[in-house]
């Protein structure tokens, strides 16, 4: 099933120095369950894409259409709901609330759902435990480390049991080993059937992605799966 559709995407923005094209002609389908990296240098006009993908952004011209609805046809308060309740986000900041413990910030994306108080701590408490940091419930950001920062990152991104997860750098603040757990826990998540999405300056993050999709000068130049994700692919049609 088509998760993310989007055809002939350009993005410009005005400047006292003029126009600026920073998405040009960008054609990109995704299926529920794909996990996709996309790469590129700075300037490259990932980031702005990626921003478009999560609702933040706005296209100049083009469609984006997202679970088969276009998404320029929703309203604000529509928007609001799909990136609260279609989209999960992790970011390379992290951005915990500092003086709010784990648990409450993980059940916080919940506050304005109808789900109970009392529902909305045990779903958080469950994927704290599924990070890993379930003897962390009530300590506070700045006492646990920053790759068990991003496992609570990640687990506040799956609270709302998002379809699609966008991630923006989220290796970008953490040693290699730390990186490595972290994309370890994005591939298991994304077995279970979670989409994935992102962002990376590196090639050894990338490679955890069963597809990479490369931008340069706001265009895409390279869109190719993994081979071991060709050879699944192949087995099951020849079975």
């Amino acid at each position: 099933m088509r998760l993310v559709q989007v055809h002939d995407l350009h993005k410009d923005y005005t400047t006292i120095a003029g126009t600026i094209h920073v998405l040009k002609d960008v054609n990109f389908v995704m299926d529920a369950g794909d996990f996709v990296a996309i790469m590129g240098p700075s300037g490259s006009g990932k980031s702005t894409f990626m921003n478009i993908l999560g609702c933040l952004d706005q296209p100049t011209s083009g469609e984006y259409l997202l679970d088969e609805h276009s998404v320029a046809m929703l309203n604000a308060n529509a928007l609001a709901q799909v990136r609260n309740q279609t989209i999960g986000f992790v970011f390379q900041g992290f951005n915990l609330l500092s003086r709010t413990t784990l648990l409450d910030n993980v059940a916080l994306p919940l506050v304005y759902s109808k789900i109970s108080k009392t529902e909305r701590l045990a779903r958080a408490k469950l994927l704290l435990e599924k990070v890993g940091l379930g003897q962390h419930l009530y300590s506070f950001p700045n006492q646990i480390s920053g790759g068990q920062q991003q496992r609570v990152a990640i687990a506040r991104a799956l609270v709302n049991r998002p379809r699609l997860i966008l991630a923006d750098e989220p290796t970008g603040n953490l040693d290699s080993a730390t990186s490595k757990e972290i994309m370890t826990l994005f591939s298991e998540l994304n077995a279970e059937g979670i989409s994935i999405i992102l962002v990376t300056h590196e090639s050894d993050i990338a490679a955890h992605a069963s597809r990479q999709v490369r931008f340069l000068d706001g265009r895409i130049v390279h869109d190719k799966r993994s081979k071991s994700e060709i050879q699944l692919t192949e087995a099951a049609e020849i079975s």
